[in-house]
């Protein structure tokens, strides 16, 4: 299992929500390149990007930090945030993406979903972002009646074999992760998945190893390393001797 530090990026800064929420935000970096480096130089194999922005508005706004933090380290970029066209794939992914998360239109656009499958099978990862076992969608501002279960199980259909399972209300709360979650949607998928949501401590990924789910490929952290409640490397380290 492998840690992701997260970069949201909103106007251009490398900040954290709340719960998913816009109106409570936190700016850490005025330069999300410079967050990268520092997670990647404490040990950091991967990152997950998210343009905040993009995931608000439909369309990617912070392509420019994307191909910067790309072209600035080695290390393997995921990155969400407004990919609802091909074409928005197309430019997130020439912009240096290895992973390319998509959120609300995989669930609104089966067509989209498709082609997007299609053009990019290894590389496609669908964020199935959880409220109250429900899906949220259009960067978590809404609520939809679909269930994590049905909508996982319909996504495999269509042949995504790469996810994100986020919980929202964990977010940004640095109370834990939601292990039974993460346990039922490690149960439904057939590739692998990141968890998200919840982090606050060393105890808290020990946790997450020890279910020994093969499906669950790595753990998504922001809230916690901005306020250093533990070392990236020193988390890393314990993933590895755990796995």
């Amino acid at each position: 299992m492998i840690l992701l530090p997260a970069i949201d990026i909103i106007e251009g800064k490398a900040v954290r929500l709340l719960k998913g929420d816009f109106a409570q935000q936190t700016d850490y970096d005025d330069d999300p390149l410079d967050a990268a480096k520092r997670w990647v130089d404490a040990g950091a194999r991967a990152l997950h990007v998210v343009d905040l922005d993009g995931a608000r508005t439909g369309t990617p706004a912070n392509l420019l930090h994307i191909e910067r933090i790309t072209a600035s380290l080695s290390v393997p970029v995921q990155v969400g945030g407004g990919l609802r066209s091909l074409e928005t794939v197309r430019a997130v992914a020439g912009a240096g993406a290895e992973r390319l998360i998509l959120g609300t239109a995989a669930f609104r656009d089966p067509d989209f979903l498709d082609a997007a499958v299609s053009e990019y099978p290894s590389q496609v990862v669908v964020s199935i972002d959880a409220r109250g076992g429900q899906v949220a969608a259009a960067g978590w501002t809404e609520d939809t009646e679909l269930s994590v279960g049905d909508a996982l199980r319909d996504l495999q259909v269509r042949g995504v074999q790469r996810f994100v399972y986020s919980n929202i209300d964990r977010d940004g709360m640095l109370s834990g992760p939601d292990l039974d979650g993460a346990r039922a949607f490690a149960a439904g998928v057939r590739e692998s998945f990141v968890y998200s949501g919840g982090i606050g401590e060393l105890s808290d990924l020990r946790a997450l190893a020890e279910l020994r789910e093969p499906t669950l490929g790595g753990v998504i952290v922001g809230k916690a390393i901005y306020e250093r409640r533990f070392d990236v490397g020193a988390a890393q380290r314990l993933l590895d001797t755990l796995s």
